[in-house]
């Protein structure tokens, strides 16, 4: 069985207004990554998610595919799962 992990990422560069959060919420949902994204007021991205290893490397590399173009700093830490999130949310302000 697949175990869990926890990324926090913040993604910098032009990742505003392209999509980006869209984009995470319907590629975590089809993954079934649980976590959330929201903007920075620096202009950065960040990003929390949890779920199965594979689908979680998955849900990352989409990403990068995806936006990597627009990114300048892909900044992903691995932190302990915590369970906390029940799906995948975009958080404003």
């Amino acid at each position: 069985m697949p175990v869990n992990k926890r990324f926090h990422a913040f993604y910098s560069g032009s990742v505003q207004g392209i999509g980006f959060r869209f984009t995470a919420e319907r590629l975590a949902s089809s993954l079934g990554i649980k976590g959330w994204v929201s903007n920075l007021s620096d202009g950065r991205v960040e990003l929390v998610c949890e779920g199965k290893g594979p689908a979680l490397d998955e849900f990352l590399k989409k990403i990068s595919d995806v936006f990597g173009a627009y990114m300048r700093e892909a900044d992903i830490r691995p932190e302990e799962v915590t369970g906390e999130f029940q799906d995948f949310d975009i958080r404003f302000g």
